[in-house]
């Protein structure tokens, strides 16, 4: 055999994994392979592996009889729309997929290359976890990974496909990560399986209930999307990436758009109801102000109360975040306010400007809401605010009231500009409560305290309860016609594409985690 033949056959080898039996029972399990999964990823004929060749040097219980060239992960870069990414792709084919001490460099070499070379890392996840022959080693590994996924935050963008089991201290990585996606009923995370739960809590549950894709879509919040299947994973990937920039230091693509075109957008003028109390989608609003079809929501079905997710407008990326009315009343609450403060701090490492839509009647009251800590967690949203130096820009399309107010990007906390719909009402407190305690001697002593009561709500009303207040302080800066917002807000992001500020210099602040 000659040296070429016996490279190609090394080739071969490396590319079958842990052999075909193996690769048939993963596709019976109805999953991709670590390469195919690669495959449909990256931009065609552009993948290039690095180390394939590398095996495992241990010896213990018999695994110097089970060597598999590339140790179980598939790791290397190439493109995807065009754009320079690493990725990495645990194959479970080869001893689970388990991680360990070659398998670990592995990861950490293109996490190091990424970081150097200022490009995104992708990570596709389908492992057993630590390869429990290796003892302290796979440990090791594995915090060698967190801390690079920790220098890397905000470096670089960081995704993280789950694919198959992350179970135990892989998910921590992930966790990590700027945004999760896993699959329904073939991914999982959870930090103790069923069957040690069961053990320690006497609790029965299945792995899809404890830690699936819909669990933690809705419950938890740790996964930013649940797929249908593995290609509308890879295809999510593909999109979000399409927002992003290569790196900090960089700005998000923009896409060709017609500067000419009409921007009124009359839709806009129907969507606030007559009734200050009656709920409307916000993400009608979204549709009508963003460039067509362009809206790609995150965290949909967490936390609804409050919307996350990019878009574009005139062809640039940015983030938007907006209270739901119909849902909660769009109030905030624990899990609205950490959702929405993560997205906010993802969007400023990497020059993403934000849009803020706001209608809010205040914080959820309740000692469900106190004892899950709603003012620190509160806090983490209005300190992700203050934080921000990309251009931002909040629109208040009808109530704000009260904290949230300040909270939601006011003009106060740094927002460079404030426009509100004429059917805002920005106050303390909607008008019926500040009637009942600013008017209640009144009221009390009236010979017809519920007419009193509706007078002074009319008076208080009309006072507070419209955006005029706050634009003749400056608070904000217009009151502008709903049809009008769209064209109003390519011209302000356009204005404000040149932001500098820079923060008071420290080593970091102490958010309030």
């Amino acid at each position: 055999m000659s040296k070429t033949e016996a490279l190609d056959k090394k080739i071969a080898e490396s590319k079958l994994g842990g052999g075909e039996k193996r690769i048939e029972a993963q596709h019976k399990k109805g999953k991709l392979t670590a390469r195919e999964r690669i495959h449909f990823l990256m931009d065609k004929g552009s993948f290039e592996e690095i180390g394939a060749f590398v095996t495992h040097r241990s010896t213990n219980f018999g695994l110097d009889k089970s060597k598999f060239l590339g140790d179980g992960v598939v790791t290397g870069y190439g493109s995807v729309n065009g754009r320079l990414t690493y990725v990495f792709s645990q194959d479970f084919t080869v001893l689970g997929g388990s991680l360990a001490e070659a398998h670990a460099e592995k990861i950490c070499r293109i996490m190091d290359l990424a970081m150097e070379n200022g490009a995104p890392v992708i990570g596709l996840n389908d492992s057993g976890g630590a390869r429990i022959q290796e003892g302290v080693v796979s440990l090791g590994g594995y915090a060698d990974i967190f801390y690079k996924n920790t220098l890397s935050s905000g470096v670089i963008p960081q995704i993280s496909g789950i694919m198959g089991p992350c179970a135990g201290g892989a998910v921590y990585s992930p966790a990590l990560t700027d945004f999760i996606l896993m699959v329904e009923h073939t991914s999982y995370m959870f930090v103790t399986g069923p069957n040690v739960v069961k053990t320690v809590t006497n609790e029965e549950v299945t792995a899809e209930e404890l830690g699936g894709a819909s669990t933690h879509s809705t419950k938890s919040g740790v996964t930013h999307f649940a797929c249908a299947n593995e290609l509308e994973a890879i295809n999510n990937i593909k999109k979000l990436l399409s927002y992003m920039p290569q790196n900090c230091e960089e700005k998000p693509p923009v896409v060709p758009y017609d500067m000419n075109m009409d921007e009124s957008r009359p839709i806009l003028d129907t969507i606030i109801p007559e009734n200050p109390n009656q709920p409307y989608d916000i993400k009608d609003v979204i549709s009508g102000i963003v460039d067509i079809e362009s809206f790609f929501e995150v965290h949909k079905n967490y936390a609804e109360n409050i919307v996350v997710g990019f878009a574009r407008i005139a062809g640039r990326s940015i983030g938007i975040v907006a209270n739901q009315p119909s849902m909660l009343a769009g109030v905030l609450d624990v899990e609205a306010s950490k959702k929405a403060g993560r997205f906010v701090r993802f969007c400023d490492s990497f020059n993403i400007p934000l849009l803020v839509l706001e209608d809010v009647p205040g914080f959820l009251p309740g000692t469900d809401q106190e004892w899950n800590a709603i003012i620190t967690n509160g806090a983490k949203l209005l300190y992700a605010f203050s934080e921000e130096t990309v251009p931002r820009i909040t629109v208040i399309t009808r109530k704000a009231y009260g904290g949230a107010y300040d909270v939601m990007n006011s003009k106060h906390i740094g927002a460079d500009m404030n426009y509100a719909w004429p059917t805002a009402e920005i106050a303390v407190m909607g008008a019926k409560g500040a009637a009942e305690i600013i008017f209640k001697k009144e009221i009390n002593s009236a010979d017809n305290p519920e007419e009193k009561w509706k007078e002074k709500e009319g008076e208080y009303s009309e006072l507070f309860a419209n955006p005029y207040n706050a634009a003749s302080r400056g608070y904000v800066d217009e009151v502008i016609k709903p049809h009008d917002t769209r064209k109003k807000l390519i011209r302000a992001f356009k204005m404000l594409e040149k932001k500098a500020i820079t923060l008071p210099k420290k080593k970091h602040g102490n958010i309030p985690l």
